[in-house]
């Protein structure tokens, strides 16, 4: 049984794509399966004849799955998201890895084959991390707490700074910190941060003696000032008297946290080790950290 599929162009013979398309023949698929594989790739004129293989054993290996449960091999029919995502899920015999690849070449065709049934995905905006700041904008920054016209306002803006760029800290994390709260512990300096997420963050090095004076002005009222930590806009005063017109971009705490994201991370070769595994999705490190355990406070500071 031969397989038709309106607009299927020609395709030379030989060793381009046209011609494994037009000779493919395997014996792990069966003959109507095989059919309507070489008929739908051949109308998605895939660039190479590697790129040709992958779709013919991703139409293949779908044709003969839906062929199995009384499904007419037909565009129409097996390039239907349903067909395709139960065939993604319920195909015996498959790889997590597999599966992902068969999916994503099989809606690849679709969007060849019949666009009406598998519209292009429209793109979705992805929120990138925030660009650090670099250390001449962080010394500008804290010269800017030092011309502050009060003690006061200098030592709350120092806080501000130290308590983002030197431990990253953000939102509510950043606005509940008292001074008590920062202490010389472990061999370091650390913050304990209480609130949704309570933990020890270790402060890098050379934000300790600017942290500790700020810590003891404030004492055991709030680092960055105010009398309540919920307050949303408690560090836009802060914020606006740290934009100096000096050639310093914007300040922003998120930047200030990407900034020690930044410092963290090369101070543990995470990139170098990142490169030598391979590794260049970050969801991967998360589900390896999923099974580890943290190491204790005197390790977070010594790192």
């Amino acid at each position: 049984m031969t397989i038709s599929v309106p607009g299927t162009p020609v395709l030379p013979p030989g060793r381009s794509a046209g011609g494994l398309i037009a000779s493919w023949r395997p014996s792990s698929v069966s003959p109507r399966a095989a059919d309507f594989a070489r008929a739908v790739v051949a109308q998605a004129a895939p660039g190479g004849r590697e790129r040709a293989k992958s779709l013919l054993w991703a139409a293949g290996k779908l044709a003969d799955y839906a062929i199995g449960l009384g499904l007419e091999p037909v565009p129409e029919v097996l390039f239907h998201s349903s067909v395709i995502e139960r065939f993604a899920v319920s195909a015996p015999g498959l790889s997590g890895a597999a599966r992902r690849t068969l999916r994503t070449n099989l809606r690849f065709l679709a969007r060849r084959v019949v666009p009406a049934l598998a519209p292009v995905d429209a793109p979705l905006p992805r929120e990138r991390s925030k660009a650090p700041y670099s250390a001449a904008e962080i010394a500008g920054y804290l010269a800017l707490t030092d011309a502050q016209p009060t003690m006061g306002r200098r030592m709350r803006a120092a806080g501000l700074v130290c308590l983002g760029a030197g431990a990253g800290l953000i939102r509510g994390d950043l606005r509940g910190v008292r001074g008590s709260d920062i202490t010389r512990r472990s061999g370091g300096v650390v913050a304990d941060v209480s609130g949704r997420r309570p933990r020890v963050v270790p402060v890098l090095a050379r934000y300790h003696d600017l942290l500790l004076a700020s810590a003891a002005f404030a004492g055991d009222r709030l680092v960055t000032g105010g009398r309540d930590p919920d307050r949303r806009n408690l560090a836009t005063p802060l914020l606006r008297a740290l934009d100096g017109g000096t050639g310093l971009p914007r300040l922003e705490t998120s930047r200030l946290r990407a900034t020690w994201l930044a410092d963290c991370a090369q101070q543990i070769g995470l990139a170098t080790f990142m490169h030598a595994a391979g590794i260049t999705c970050s969801q991967r490190l998360g589900d390896l950290l999923a099974t580890l355990e943290p190491a204790g406070e005197a390790q977070a500071v010594r790192l």
